[in-house]
């Protein structure tokens, strides 16, 4: 039997009380009324001996009681087998985490992580499970524990040595907190807590530029264990070449700029470095720009796009000893042109206070330009046969030159934004596009009208969908035209009045749809026009008419690109080039390409259709200061501690079992209850023995 609380037990020590009591305890006279003493002979009192015991069986409940009660508070239970030592798990698993991310390819750091994957590899008894895996984006396991189990005992270090030898450091970010994770899941996979020893080893050059965000607040398996091996190069310090901006063109090279930034550890001792463009044969070319930067901080610079050399413009960094991250890629990013269609009535002044506002809604950008063209029935026909528009804005109704043209493009799959000038001009508008024309009423309000019901899930509203862009009660409307949305097959209304009448109706006509407007821009109509709300609300249509924003030419290493001409092309198979010179084909309409393993330019292409982008490194790759093993442990890692906390850990997870071994027995409630007993019997006796302490009264003179 042991005792999770024995301090208690001193409490049986109370036993002497009842013994004391008993010793001293003075036998009081019952003293009776008596008539005369004159006949009674005088006679000296007797004493009797007081120093001995009285009730024995009473004295022997009273201390059995307190002896019991002091046992129960102790919490006593039977031990089934020795509990000072935890049974050691069988089998017990360890997982190998190896950073293969674009910093440990600094020097002999790789080297170093081999050497102590296998050093804690050979650590495992033969009974044991082990599993290597590799991390820098994300986690891939090289070794499994099936993998591992397979072989005999004396030949596993030799697989994980051969699998080890077929992998380098790539060029891709370090995610550690997913990283941890998803060994933390395999680790524990298919175990029972607390049934099985698990341990982590990490092995890693820890720099700062680690993503470690995903690990707070995550609920680690009971029982695991991460053991931290840093490795560290003969020089931590390390600057990194990065771009700042995105390259505009490269068709005025005389004017244009390229922004850059180059960044320095707090343990560098350089602090002078230069920049120049790299040519074909991998040599500087052109003039080079002298860079200050001290040691911790970082400087942006721009470089003149002159005099490139030919192929993709490529920076180098020169200065520093670490080569791994002082080149980077720099492409402009392609430029979308897209055009839309203006019909305004019959004649081009009827529209001209509308077209004045859409003209000025969609500028130029650097990588999107939108071409306004105002149709007539005379040139319209011949201009959208041969460049269609990918979006058709009407304010009234289309002449008859121009009515087959827009049920043709709807036909096509084409959006209307249509925003009729009055119920008379909508009903007409419906009617040449062959839809139903419920009766339509002009309706001008007294005051104004606002949007009270909005769709943000609707695509032409979803860029409004944050609380801080959602608030449209600054537009005030002066007129709309009122018409029954129900009577027109299929139609979705995405916004309405705060009167309930719809405010936009998006009307199917075949392939294509109508954009309905109950209310244009017009000044006479609404505020539209001049609200903040007009600009992004006209890209959204045009977005949602099939004219997506143009892709980024910029990528990390590891990053997914989107591949939008594979869907635009209606199949075919793509092929991309990597910078290697590599070859890969790809599934026939691939939406994106996910084989930007190394840094450099990709061409894409499909049939006569070819894209580029750039892939350069993940600029925190360049933060290569050590971080501590302390601020893993900070974030709620389980990291290995030291010996004395060991030992007050296992002293703690020694004592949880006992608790819980006493817990299932609650040996203290038979105690208690034995106790409740013996003093109920005990009180019984007491009351007998004192109605019968009452003897013959001793009269004395």
């Amino acid at each position: 039997m042991s005792f999770l609380a024995p301090l208690f037990l001193l409490g049986a020590l109370s036993v002497a009380l009842p013994v004391i009591f008993h010793l001293v305890r003075r036998t009081t006279r019952k003293r009776t009324p008596f008539g005369s003493l004159m006949f009674l002979r005088p006679a000296p009192p007797r004493l009797r001996q007081r120093n001995r015991l009285e009730n024995l069986l009473l004295l022997l409940l009273r201390c059995a009681a307190i002896g019991l009660l002091a046992l129960g508070f102790a919490r006593p239970f039977f031990v089934t087998h020795d509990d000072t030592v935890l049974p050691a798990p069988e089998g017990a698993r360890l997982v190998v985490l190896l950073d293969t991310s674009a910093s440990m390819g600094r020097g002999d750091l790789w080297k170093q992580a081999t050497d102590k994957a296998l050093v804690a590899l050979r650590t495992a008894k033969p009974g044991d499970e082990a599993a290597v895996l590799t991390f820098d984006r994300e986690a891939r396991t090289l070794v499994d524990f099936p993998a591992w189990n397979a072989v005999e005992a004396n030949a596993r270090l030799a697989l994980a040595r051969e699998q080890l030898a077929g992998i380098n450091p790539t060029q891709a970010g370090t995610h550690l907190d997913q990283a941890l994770i998803r060994a933390a899941e395999f680790l524990a996979e298919g175990t029972e807590a607390g049934t099985r020893r698990l341990r982590l080893v990490l092995i890693s050059d820890l720099q700062q530029g680690s993503r470690l965000n995903g690990l707070q607040a995550h609920e680690w398996p009971r029982g695991m264990e991460v053991d931290v091996e840093t490795v560290s190069p003969a020089n931590s310090a390390n600057t990194g070449l990065q771009a700042a901006g995105e390259v505009r063109s490269t068709a005025r090279a005389a004017k244009d700029r390229v922004r850059l930034r180059v960044v320095n550890t707090a343990d560098s001792a350089v602090e002078q470095f230069r920049v120049g463009w790299v040519g074909p044969d991998n040599t500087l070319s052109g003039p080079l720009v002298d860079v200050h930067v001290p040691p911790g901080q970082s400087r942006i610079f721009t470089l003149a796009l002159t005099n490139l050399p030919a192929g993709v413009p490529r920076a180098r960094l020169l200065g520093d000893l670490e080569p791994f991250d002082n080149e980077v890629h720099l492409l402009p990013p392609p430029q979308l042109h897209s055009t839309v269609g203006y019909v305004g009535g019959d004649t081009a002044e009827a529209g001209k206070e509308e077209l004045f506002f859409v003209q000025r809604a969609f500028q130029a950008t650097p990588r999107q330009t939108v071409e306004v063209r105002a149709l007539d029935a005379v040139t319209a026909p011949a201009r959208l046969e041969r460049e269609p528009p990918s979006l058709l804005v009407m304010t009234g109704p289309p002449g008859e030159g121009l009515r087959a043209v827009v049920r043709a493009r709807l036909a096509a799959g084409a959006t209307v934004l249509a925003a009729p000038r009055s119920a008379e001009d909508a009903g007409r508008l419906l009617a040449s596009l062959d839809l139903a024309a419920p009766d339509i009423e002009e309706v001008a309000t007294a005051r104004h009208a606002l949007l009270g019901e909005i769709d943000f899930q609707h695509p032409v509203f979803a860029a409004f969908a944050d609380v801080r862009y959602s608030d449209f009660t600054k537009v005030h409307f002066w007129r709309h035209r009122r018409l029954d949305a129900d009577a027109i097959t299929g139609a979705r209304v995405p916004a309405r009045f705060d009167d309930g009448d719809p405010a936009l109706i998006e009307i199917p006509a075949g392939p294509g749809r109508v954009l309905l407007l109950t209310s244009g821009w017009h000044p006479a109509d609404s505020q539209l026009a001049l609200s903040s709300k007009f600009v992004p609300l006209l890209y959204s249509v045009l977005e949602y008419s099939g004219v997506r924003p143009p892709a980024p030419a910029q990528y990390l290493v590891g990053d997914r690109a989107p591949l939008s001409f594979a869907r635009a092309s209606g199949g075919g198979t793509a092929t991309v080039v990597r910078p290697d010179g590599a070859v890969v084909s790809l599934v026939a309409g691939a939406p994106t390409f996910g084989g930007t393993d190394l840094a450099g330019v990709y061409v894409a292409r499909l049939g006569e259709e070819e894209l580029s982008f750039a892939v350069n490194l993940d600029p925190l790759e360049s933060q290569t200061t050590p971080m501590l093993a302390e601020d893993l442990a900070g974030l709620g890692v389980p990291t290995a501690r030291s010996a004395g906390e060991l030992a007050v850990a296992a002293a703690r997870e020694v004592q949880l079992h006992r608790a819980d071994m006493e817990n299932r027995q609650k040996l203290w409630r038979w105690l208690v209850l034995a106790t409740l007993v013996i003093l109920v019997v005990e009180t019984w006796l007491a009351g007998r023995g004192s109605n019968r302490s009452a003897g013959p009264t001793e009269a004395t003179a």
